[in-house]
């Protein structure tokens, strides 16, 4: 059955009023029609099973013929931030896109001592909101019930003072103090996770000084060097792996 995204406040009873956009893609794009069975997801781990009851041009109404309340691909032991450093050119929409893939909670863009892009606050909110909505496909796409939260971008320092909201915060590092993920795992039985990677030139002295303060273990992630587009989700995929069940 084809699936798609529906805000709360669209469902109404056992009825979906979906118009604009999304409804023109169900029935334009996915060439939908009356009759036709669909799943929707609001975002807060619900999915609906129905059928389409009306259809009009950027105007639909789906009957809802089943409710249910779900978590996909098993029980989640973990909730997962990444705050990601911005990187150079569209890097940041794939971040998003696979990130969601993997299972993100919520993904903090940052901007860091050395972070290459020129950020502009009013070009930046057009950009949040796109990640927001890169994230939101990427969930329909993918089978989540939930919807990553894409936070507003602020500095690297103004991201660590929420570290004690963490059970376990990791940094990825190319540094001497750094132990292996193994390590800073042991022990560790689950719960919110952060994870902090820096831009294409690494963090500074100072901003890693920063982050062991607010309590961040050092990680490396192995003899190779991986890119800063790379490195945050080689380590969702880890905790992905170690966290489901």
């Amino acid at each position: 059955m084809s699936r798609f995204f529906v805000p709360r406040e669209a469902v109404r009873g056992n009825n979906i009023t979906i118009s604009g956009k999304e409804a023109h893609h169900i029935l334009d794009v996915m060439r939908l029609k009356e009759l036709d069975r669909v799943v929707a997801f609001d975002g807060t781990g619900r999915e609906y099973v129905g059928f389409i009851k009306e259809a009009k041009e950027k105007f639909l109404s789906v009957e809802i013929v089943e409710i249910e309340t779900r978590t996909p691909l098993g029980r989640e032991r973990s909730a997962i931030t990444l705050i990601q450093a911005i990187p150079k050119k569209d890097k940041m929409d794939y971040i998003i896109e696979k990130a969601s893939e993997l299972g993100v909670g919520s993904v903090i863009p940052v901007i860091t001592k050395r972070t290459i892009p020129k950020w502009d606050e009013k070009k930046g909110a057009r950009n949040v909101e796109r990640w927001q909505k890169i994230a939101k496909e990427a969930s329909k796409q993918c089978g989540r019930v939930t919807v990553p939260e894409i936070g507003i971008v602020r500095s690297f320092s103004d991201s660590l003072k929420d570290s004690s909201d963490y059970d376990l915060a990791i940094m990825a590092v190319l540094n001497d103090e750094a132990i292996r993920l193994r390590d800073a795992l042991s022990g560790f039985k689950g719960g919110k996770i952060a994870i902090a990677v820096g831009p294409e030139g690494d963090f500074t002295t100072d901003e890693v000084k920063r982050a062991k303060e607010a309590n961040f273990k050092l990680v490396n992630l192995g003899p190779r060097v991986l890119k800063s587009d790379t490195a945050g989700l080689a380590l969702l995929a880890i905790l992905k792996y170690e966290f489901s069940s």
